[in-house]
């Protein structure tokens, strides 16, 4: 394990202890407040915004995401020696940057650095300059532009909105029609994307299994995750809309050594170089999303933070410290964190309010958490508690999380459990980490 000088974690010879505040509402948010709680060096916890499961291990502070002066007041309020962000949008508001300059150490990147997530035209910029395999793609800045485009295009297409869209900025098209019409929704006035779709990338549509490589870095030092698969349609056998993600497994059996290390050295380290040697040296998690391809590893995006739900499937594998992880990380000392990785698997699905991604309805009370097995996981997303219930407050609602010594293990207890769990209206995948989808599974 990392161990950190007198000066860090020493005052007058009595170790110190950390107060840490994080930013976020989500299961992802959840999982990590979780994991922080284990860390013996963990005194005082703050979420903003948090939800009803951070509600149970933290104390929530109702500060939105978004509200950096908020957050960064409270952080100095609460004596914070440490401040965790966990989604996105604050990283590209520039949240690190406002807490470097009030003297708070940050776990996550600049706002120059998470430019690489917030702009899908400079991640293009910098995986051309770098060779890092990926999809050709074309930058277009009008609806006139972008339809004239696919007039002159092939039937296979994805229309992706340059900006931040949580997961509903992409659309992987069949036809021409379904391309423009995926132009006119980014576009249009009253776009529920906004800005998102302003600036619209038209690329070739990948064929093949994607699978998501997660990173500590410190800008310097590179620590590499197990890999995890992500489910992003909807509906089982990949149908429907495209979500924030409806569950997940790790590791990717699948994935053979030789091309796990090609991943990491050829496209995650990469990246990180030519951000640093861009001027945006990056601290925090870096994912990029794959398509492995008949061709090798293409990258369909990056990711400035951890995935959700990926992040239920790996940090119950993390043996180590989260907290020091993050504190060294900060702190530009990760080669000194010993970080270490459970071999056995984790399944993890999505409860989501019907409806989603589009319009759906809240309120409803959720029946059953306490009938779910002590070796399972449940990680609040949208959930609040009012007169000792907890109800559904947003589109994905539970992750529910089965760690075992094999996929089909993990696999049969998520569902079990998930079977136990009830609200009104609620749907979830059936095939996450299907047999079919991972032929090694034992």
């Amino acid at each position: 394990m990392l161990v950190l000088d007198a000066v860090d974690l020493f005052a007058d010879g009595v170790l110190r202890y950390m107060n840490v505040v994080l930013v976020g509402s989500g299961a992802r948010e959840h999982a990590m407040v979780w994991k922080l709680r284990q860390s013996p060096r963990l005194t005082d916890l703050f979420v903003c915004p948090g939800n009803g499961g951070t509600q149970a291990l933290a104390r929530n502070l109702p500060i939105a995401s978004s509200d950096l002066d908020s957050i960064c007041r409270a952080a100095s309020d609460h004596k914070a020696d440490l401040v965790i962000i966990g989604p996105e949008a604050p990283l590209a508001l520039g949240l690190a940057d406002r807490l470097a300059t009030n003297g708070i150490a940050a776990f996550g990147p600049s706002r120059a650095a998470a430019r690489i997530e917030y702009s899908k035209a400079f991640a293009k910029q910098i995986m051309a300059e770098r060779g890092i395999p990926t999809a050709t793609a074309h930058v277009l800045t009008s609806r006139q532009e972008a339809r004239d485009f696919i007039e002159t295009s092939g039937e296979r297409l994805v229309v992706k909105a340059d900006g931040l869209a949580v997961g509903k900025g992409v659309f992987v098209c069949g036809s021409r029609g379904e391309a423009m019409e995926a132009v006119d929704i980014l576009t249009a006035s009253d776009s529920p994307l906004g800005k998102a779709g302003g600036t619209i990338l038209i690329e070739e549509r990948l064929s093949g299994r994607e699978v998501s490589a997660h990173a500590f870095t410190d800008g310097r030092r590179v620590s590499p995750m197990p890999f995890a698969c992500d489910y992003k349609r909807a509906r089982d056998g990949d149908e429907g809309p495209n979500t924030g993600g409806m569950g997940a497994y790790s590791p990717a059996l699948w994935l053979d050594e030789a091309m796990e290390g090609s991943i990491h050295q050829n496209i995650t380290e990469a990246a990180i170089s030519a951000l640093v040697a861009g001027g945006a040296p990056y601290k925090g998690v870096l994912y990029p999303g794959l398509m492995i391809t008949a061709e090798g590893p293409k990258v369909l995006e990056f990711n400035c933070r951890f995935g959700d739900p990926e992040a239920q499937v790996l940090l119950p594998r993390l043996n180590s410290d989260l907290l020091e992880i993050c504190w060294a990380t900060a702190n530009d000392r990760l080669a000194e964190a010993e970080i270490s990785w459970s071999t056995d698997a984790c399944v993890a699905v999505v409860l989501a309010s019907g409806g989603y991604p589009e319009e759906y309805e809240t309120g409803y009370a959720i029946a059953g958490l306490k009938s779910v097995d002590p070796d399972v996981l449940v990680f609040h997303a949208g959930t609040t508690r009012q007169d000792g219930e907890v109800l559904t407050a947003g589109g994905r609602v539970l992750t529910v999380v089965a760690k075992a010594p094999s996929l089909s293990e993990a696999r049969a207890a998520v569902y079990r459990n998930v079977q136990r769990l009830h609200f009104t209206r609620a749907f979830y995948r059936r095939d996450i980490a299907a047999p079919s989808e991972n032929a090694r599974t034992d």
